[in-house]
């Protein structure tokens, strides 16, 4: 993997999970002092504070997304080239097939950015992918033209990604130059509960995803209820149907906050004078929404056992009656501090020991099934 991951300070707050501190999170610092100041709470209350820091940006028009882009969505992490950063093309671990340059032109002077013509294929011209699509809002301002949660993408995998929710693709009708995919969703595991056509994106970005739709739903706080979306359930403080909240909570807990995002981050911020919150204090995204995280997502899994939960002595035990291939201990932001590949279980049980206080997941992998638990350290 190219990723350049960034974390900046250790930060200790509770988000009403019964632990006093979480240790070990690492977050950005956004360049306001005192921004967050406000940001007290936690669940629902502290999605209307972070909507009161966030609201009344500057609205730079649709055009305006293109300029925004020659700031905020430059590759100096991958091929560090200075091209466009297209998530749903870009390579992370090869040499990109299809390259846009801002102000660039093919050879028969076609511009790299969409100029109303082709999009039969991919390569041919990169546009801006509203991640919650348009129609959602019905092109209304200022969410037409909110950079924070639209990247500049492929003209072609955008219109193939067309209205379709986020989910996991269990077979792909489609595969794009990257890997990424649309097709049936996996109606299983952290993606059970929706059955309809689904676009995946790549491990890569899965939680950069993830986080901008944190945003929109936080920024649109006193709107979005009256939106309909396969991702919504028509609440302004839930906001998500339990398979999108999910799905989102694990993306964002697998790929943790990046140098790009964080980048990224502020670069739209200089444009738009706000930030999103979930990048900057990825845990944020737990205190709101993580009492909704399913403990078990796969029925052979739901036997396994973790106690004492909450633990007072550093230590958590898990009781299986399956094989488990792989334990991975999570903290909030996505930061793997344990993996044990094929514990050895004796009398079906296996422990951890010396973990930090703090929040978790505990992740546990078992003949390509996972089921996520959230475990408390004392």
């Amino acid at each position: 993997m190219k990723k350049i991951y960034t974390f900046l300070i250790v930060f200790l707050i509770s988000i009403g999970f019964s632990q006093e501190n979480l240790k070990n999170n690492l977050v950005a610092i956004p360049p306001v002092p005192g921004y967050y100041d406000t940001a007290t709470g936690s669940g629902y209350e502290l999605k209307t504070q972070l909507y009161n820091i966030i609201k009344n940006h500057i609205d730079r028009g649709y055009s305006g997304l293109y300029t925004t882009y020659t700031t905020s969505d430059k590759d100096y992490y991958f091929e560090n080239n200075g091209t466009v950063l297209d998530m749903y093309t870009e390579n992370p671990s090869g040499t990109d097939i299809f390259e846009y340059t801002y102000g660039g032109s093919f050879p028969d002077g076609t511009p790299h950015q969409d100029n109303g013509s082709g999009g039969t294929i991919e390569g041919q011209h990169y546009n801006r992918e509203h991640l919650i699509p348009q129609s959602v809002f019905l092109s209304a301002t200022p969410m037409y033209s909110d950079a924070h949660f639209i990247p500049p993408a492929d003209k072609y995998v955008n219109g193939q990604r067309g209205d379709l929710p986020f989910g996991k693709v269990s077979v792909a009708s489609n595969t794009y130059s990257n890997g990424s995919k649309k097709g049936t969703n996996l109606n299983s595991g952290y993606s059970a509960g929706y059955s309809g056509q689904v676009f995946e994106p790549i491990d890569e970005f899965k939680g950069d995803i993830a986080r901008m739709i944190f945003y929109f739903v936080t920024r649109y706080e006193d709107l979005v209820a009256n939106w309909n979306y396969p991702m919504f359930n028509n609440t302004s403080n839930q906001v998500f149907t339990s398979n999108a909240i999910n799905i989102l909570l694990t993306w964002s807990m697998n790929d943790p906050v990046s140098q790009k995002e964080i980048d990224r981050n502020l670069a739209v911020y200089n444009r738009q004078n706000n930030r999103n919150p979930f990048i900057d204090h990825p845990e944020y995204a737990i205190s709101i929404w993580g009492n909704l995280l399913s403990n078990s997502n796969y029925d052979k899994l739901e036997t396994v056992s973790v106690y004492p939960n909450p633990s007072d002595d550093s230590k958590i035990n898990i009781n299986s009656e399956i094989q488990i291939d792989l334990i991975e201990l999570v903290t909030i932001n996505g930061q793997i501090i344990k993996n044990i590949k094929n514990p050895e279980f004796i009398s079906n049980e296996f422990s951890i020991e010396n973990i930090n206080s703090g929040f978790y997941f505990l992740r546990l992998t078992s003949n390509n099934q996972i089921t996520v638990k959230k475990v408390i350290i004392n």
